[in-house]
């Protein structure tokens, strides 16, 4: 990736090759809603399961069956990577998105299919509507889940605790979270993981584990677990929520496990000072600042 961005929000579409099959994904240049473009951090997350899909916790083996929710899909991305590994995949975001986002889904799901028809490699995916703290929301998609998944989910301070209480409700106590980040702002990411440390173990995936070609320094993938005494008030204010346990998760998918070690890494920031911004970075820096103005009120 470089200096290069993978993809420009200046197309009306996204082709992007992942586990063996050429996926087709639509998304809406014009669209004032950040959830219909491709967002990097989705392809970084697709390609580091497909560098990682041959053995330990991402293998077919371990994940064939396996229950995913995807939060804040948008185009699909990240979901059908799961999904090409044998996942049952519920993609989710809100209204506005969810049109785009099911022609994705339908288009590409039927693409892998006629490409191998009748082969059980691929799981499913289905899409449902999930704005994040919402209880009815929740229980539709008939929580817990093995693995939580999310890319550019977070990028402002408001949407942090919705996001927490929402992926708690989804929780049980053999959940993996894995979530995509690019940083963007200092204070938002500081605040992030002071609040994921305090709820969840949390680790960093290491650059040698990501894909050679698609990594970036502003982009981290992070892998965390429930804490097992965690009893946070915020996930009790979600009423009524499953919360039984999911399929136990065997000893080699462990999250310190040695084949899926992740480090702690903190070098982002420092990475990012002499970074020079270019127009596509601008446009979507752009595009947030736009969205988060609507939350300020001028006194």
């Amino acid at each position: 990736m470089e200096a290069d961005r993978l993809n420009s929000p200046n197309t009306s579409a996204v082709i992007f090759e992942v586990l063996g099959h050429q996926l087709h994904f639509a998304q809406d240049p014009n669209s004032k809603h950040l959830g219909t473009t491709v967002w990097d951090a989705s392809m970084v997350f697709a390609k580091f399961l497909e560098k990682n899909c041959r053995r330990g916790r991402f293998s077919p083996s371990k994940l064939k069956g396996k229950r995913v929710i995807e939060l804040g899909a948008g185009c699909g991305v990240a979901g059908f990577g799961m999904a090409l590994l044998g996942c049952d995949v519920v993609t989710t975001d809100q209204t506005e998105v969810l049109p785009l986002l099911m022609r994705n889904v339908d288009r590409n799901t039927s693409r892998i299919l006629q490409i191998a028809p009748g082969s059980d490699s691929f799981g499913s995916m289905k899409v449902a509507e999930l704005n994040w703290g919402n209880a009815d929301h929740i229980r539709a998609v008939e929580p817990p889940f093995d693995y939580i998944i999310g890319t550019d989910v977070v990028y402002a301070e408001h949407l942090l605790e919705p996001l927490l209480r929402t992926i708690l409700a989804l929780s049980g106590p053999r959940t993996t979270i894995v979530l995509g980040y690019e940083l963007r702002s200092t204070n938002v990411h500081d605040q992030m993981l002071d609040l994921w440390k305090r709820n969840f173990e949390v680790k960093s995936v290491p650059k040698s584990k990501m894909h050679s070609e698609y990594q970036h320094p502003s982009i981290q993938l992070f892998m965390m677990r429930p804490k097992p005494s965690s009893d946070s008030s915020i996930a009790k204010e979600i009423e009524d929520v499953p919360s039984e346990e999911t399929g136990q998760i065997s000893g080699d998918d462990d999250i310190s496990n040695k084949d899926d070690q992740i480090e702690e890494e903190s070098s982002v920031v420092e990475n990012l000072q002499s970074k020079e911004i270019s127009d596509w970075e601008t446009r979507r820096c752009g595009a947030m600042a736009a969205r988060l103005l609507r939350d300020v009120k001028i006194t």
